[in-house]
C-alpha cells in the first residue's frame, strides 16, 4: 500500500445541478503497481457510509479495511497484477470534499454544500484518473453505491473502462428505497444537535440522530433469516423480560452499538447529501427514458452479480440492468449468489463471490 493519498482537481467540477464546485479535494489510496503500458489499473467504489481505506486499517476506529479480504497480493483483486485505487466520493467525510469541509470564507461548508449525484461523484472520479494519468481502467468494480458509479461511469464515460463488475445494486432507487432513506434523513434533522447543519465546533451536534439513521439502514443491509439465525428472540444479559424499554432483545442491542458506533466516523451531513445523491440516481432518466440507450456507447464487457437473501436491490434489479445490456448487444454475465447475509453479502465471506470478482477480472 502507498501511504494515504489526496490532490486538489485543477479545475472546477461540473455538478448536475448547474453550480460548479472548485477546489475539490479527492482522498484516495492505492495498492499494488501501475505498469508502463499503464492499463492494469481497476477502480473500485465504495458504498454509502464507505471510503477509501479499503484494505488498510481505518484511522478511526482502526478496523481492518472494508474490502481487506478482496484485495491484496493473491486475492481476487489482485494487487500483485493490479493497480487498486479507491477514492472517498465527494460529499463524505474521509477526506474528499464534502459538507464538513471548510470553504473559502474560513467556515464549514455545512448545508451551503452543494447537491450532488451520482453522475457528479464519478466526474470526479474520472478527473482523478485523469491526474494520475488513467486513461483506461482494466476494471470498474463496486457494490451497492459502488456498483451505481461502476455503472454511471461505463454510461457516462463509455471509453474509461474495459470491464465494469456491478454488484449488489441498482440502476435506480425505488420509492422504498428513497422511502427509507427519508426516514434516515428526518431523524438526523429532527434531532435539536443538527441545528440546520450548523453544529461544527459545538459541543453537542446531532449524533442521536444519525444514530438512529443508521440503524434503520442497517436493517435494511441484513436479511430476515440472517437475523433470525445471528438473534432471534433471544434476550440481552437477562433471564427475563424487563418490562421496561431497555434494549431488551439482543437485536436491539445490536442496532444501538452499530447506530453509536457509526456516530464516530461518520459525519450527519455528509449522510444527507449521499443518501439524496442515491435517491435521485436513475440511469434511465439521464438517458431520455430508456436504460439500455445509456449503455450504447458503451465498449465495456459486463458482469452483473446479485444476491438470492438481498431485499434492498433484489436480484430483479440486476435482472433488469442485464436485459437492458441484452438489447444493445453488450457483453455481459450475470449470476445471483446465495448467502444468507442479505444485502450485505458483498462484503462478508462468499467463497462465490470470490470465484466470480477472481474470474471476471482475469
Amino acid at each position: 500500500m502507498t501511504a494515504p493519498r489526496s490532490l486538489i482537481l485543477p479545475r472546477p467540477l461540473p455538478l448536475d445541478s448547474g453550480q460548479s464546485l472548485g477546489n475539490v479535494e479527492i482522498a484516495f489510496e492505492t495498492y499494488g503497481d501501475l505498469n508502463a503500458a499503464r492499463d492494469n489499473a481497476i477502480l473500485v467504489c465504495h458504498a454509502l457510509t464507505g471510503d477509501q481505506h479499503i484494505a488498510s486499517p481505518h484511522p478511526v476506529t482502526g478496523k481492518p479495511g472494508w474490502w481487506e479480504r478482496m484485495v491484496g497480493e493473491g486475492k481476487p483483486i489482485d494487487t500483485a497484477r493490479h493497480h487498486v485505487i479507491c477514492a472517498n466520493v465527494i460529499g463524505s467525510c474521509m477526506g474528499s470534499t464534502g459538507p464538513a469541509t471548510v470553504a473559502d470564507d474560513g467556515a464549514p461548508y455545512a448545508m451551503r454544500f452543494p447537491v450532488v449525484t451520482i453522475r457528479d461523484m464519478v466526474r470526479a472520479l474520472v478527473a482523478l484518473l485523469d491526474e494520475l494519468g488513467i486513461s483506461r481502467l482494466h476494471a470498474v468494480v463496486g457494490g451497492s453505491m459502488g456498483g451505481m458509479q461502476a455503472l454511471s461511469l461505463a454510461a457516462n464515460f463509455p471509453d474509461r473502462a474495459a470491464r465494469v463488475l456491478a454488484i449488489a445494486t441498482t440502476s435506480r432507487h425505488s420509492a422504498q428505497n428513497i422511502a427509507f432513506h427519508e426516514l434516515g434523513r428526518q431523524a438526523i434533522m429532527a434531532d435539536p444537535g443538527w441545528n440546520g447543519g450548523d453544529y461544527y465546533g459545538a459541543a453537542e451536534g446531532p449524533e442521536k440522530g444519525l444514530a438512529v439513521a443508521r440503524m434503520a439502514a442497517h436493517i435494511t443491509y441484513l436479511s430476515e433469516a440472517g437475523l433470525t439465525d445471528k438473534f432471534g428472540r433471544r434476550l440481552q444479559d437477562r433471564e427475563a423480560k424487563g418490562f421496561n424499554f431497555d434494549a431488551e432483545f439482543q437485536v436491539e442491542s445490536y442496532l444501538r452499538y452499530q447506530g453509536l458506533a457509526f456516530t464516530d466516523r461518520f459525519d450527519a451531513n455528509a449522510y444527507l447529501y449521499i443518501t439524496r445523491a442515491m435517491d435521485y440516481f436513475d440511469l434511465a432518466e439521464e438517458a431520455g427514458g430508456s436504460l439500455a440507450e445509456a449503455f450504447r456507447r458503451s465498449d465495456a464487457r459486463f458482469c452483473l452479480v446479485s444476491f438470492d437473501t438481498d431485499w434492498l436491490y433484489p436480484t430483479s434489479e440486476s435482472r433488469h440492468i442485464v436485459h437492458a445490456l441484452n438489447a444493445v448487444a453488450k457483453p455481459v454475465s450475470f449470476v445471483e449468489l446465495s448467502a444468507p447475509f442479505g444485502h450485505d453479502s458483498f462484503l462478508l465471506d462468499v467463497p462465490e463471490l470470490d470465484r466470480v470478482v477472481e474470474g471476471f477480472l482475469g
